[in-house]
């Protein structure tokens, strides 16, 4: 699509009023800086794919990794030989899960809604997972390939939706857990390798997608099993989620409405036909929403980054559409216009010395935290000595104590 064409589809669908707010405000300076640079270091070495040459896509591996360019680099590799080993695009495109409603029974999960903010909210009543019907209906590796077609689906349908529902750039999912009666006792070897793997996936291959998980109803076995399961968790994550006992609603509340959260967890929705949890219910499911979403967004996260970067483009004086000469072939001639008003006549050598930069920031950052310590280090043990001479001095005194004591017994 070029950028003519872009342009002229936003005149087309003014009417839906996509704004810039949909891309979530004004980037944030030095974070737009990061990500400029890692993107040139991929292009660098041909490593970045089009569907995946997105500001907010490659901003979710440098969270990840501390904004360490380098880390957030091997990351995203990572990602990427995963997906080709795995044939994700052949998993989101053609796998059939025709145990669906089966598996849903015996492990009650799926997305209901939103939250305030416009978030897909997802809930599992994992305390009451049968397991032993759901090996019987399906596989570890067929629940793990629906698992990464599902998360497929919220990439691609459900967060673009959201985010034309919401007018806001939304990517990450609010999670409600029902832990009631989980623990150590029913939580299986099976269930354990389970649990990791498919945390493992939603760590290193879709990282910072969760904004908050409510853990609710734990109780002491649950608590107890929490100390192993966080092993597998990294901190980043942990640090988004909540352990609540019985008194949860007031806290699930101020995220999510009523009208969105069922029943059976203190909320008002009673969804017919098998219950909230069978319906994947949600903004995505709205024809007219699908088609808009398809319409503004196109096939993929990179018609989305273009079209809002296009839309931010619009909001500065006397920005104009890019020239032949803006447009080079090291990013395949798709670079976008967001990157285009960033880096108007920067190339590979400048990306470098840019990497360079970051690099050398990082490396005095850690020198200054070395020195630090060594600061903090020479102190204590500089008290540790002083303490060491008043024992010292103690033990003389004990010990003159002791002897004069002795010679007076004597006497």
């Amino acid at each position: 699509m070029s950028f003519r064409s872009i342009e002229q589809l936003l005149r087309r669908n003014s009417k839906t009023k996509i704004s810039r707010n949909i891309v979530d405000g004004v980037h944030d300076q030095k974070e737009e800086q990061l990500v400029q640079s890692l993107r040139e270091l991929l292009l660098a070495s041909n490593q970045l794919p089009d569907k995946f040459d997105d500001y907010y896509v490659l901003l979710r591996f440098l969270r990840m990794r501390g904004f360490n360019i380098l880390k957030a680099k091997e990351m995203f590799l990572n990602m990427l030989k995963w997906r080709e080993d795995c044939s994700v695009d052949a998993i989101a495109n053609d796998f059939k899960f025709e145990e669906y409603d089966a598996v849903k029974r015996c492990y009650p999960h799926g997305f209901h809604g939103v939250d305030r903010f416009g978030r897909p909210l997802y809930i599992e009543r994992v305390g009451l997972v049968d397991l032993s019907k759901l090996v019987q209906v399906t596989s570890i590796d067929r629940y793990v390939k629906y698992h990464i077609s599902e998360q497929e689906k919220t990439m691609s349908l459900r967060y673009p939706v959201c985010s034309l529902v919401a007018k806001r750039h939304i990517a990450s999912t609010t999670a409600i857990f029902d832990v009631k009666g989980l623990g150590l006792n029913n939580f299986s070897k099976s269930a354990r390798e389970m649990f990791a793997e498919i945390q493992k996936i939603d760590s290193n291959y879709y990282p910072e997608t969760l904004n908050q998980l409510y853990i609710i109803n734990a109780g002491t076995g649950f608590r107890a099993l929490w100390k192993v399961l966080k092993a597998f968790m990294e901190a980043r994550t942990l640090a988004k989620v909540q352990v609540l006992g019985t008194n949860y609603l007031n806290t699930v509340l101020k995220a999510v409405d009523p009208s969105n959260l069922p029943d059976f967890l203190g909320g008002t929705c009673t969804c017919p036909t098998g219950g909230c949890l069978l319906q994947d219910k949600g903004p995505w499911t709205d024809p007219e929403m699908v088609r808009a979403s398809k319409e503004a967004f196109g096939k993929g996260q990179k018609s989305f980054n273009e079209l809002t970067a296009t839309i931010a483009c619009e909001s500065f004086t006397g920005c104009q559409e890019p020239s032949a000469k803006q447009v080079d072939s090291t990013s395949r001639k798709k670079r976008t216009l967001g990157m285009l008003l960033k880096d108007d006549q920067v190339g590979i050598d400048t990306g470098e010395n840019t990497l360079r930069k970051q690099v050398d920031e990082q490396i005095s950052d850690k020198i200054r935290e070395l020195e630090h310590c060594a600061a903090q280090s020479k102190e204590t043990l500089q008290t540790l000595i002083c303490k060491q001479q008043e024992l010292t001095g103690h033990i003389e005194q004990l010990r003159k104590i002791l002897q004069d004591g002795v010679g007076a017994d004597m006497k």
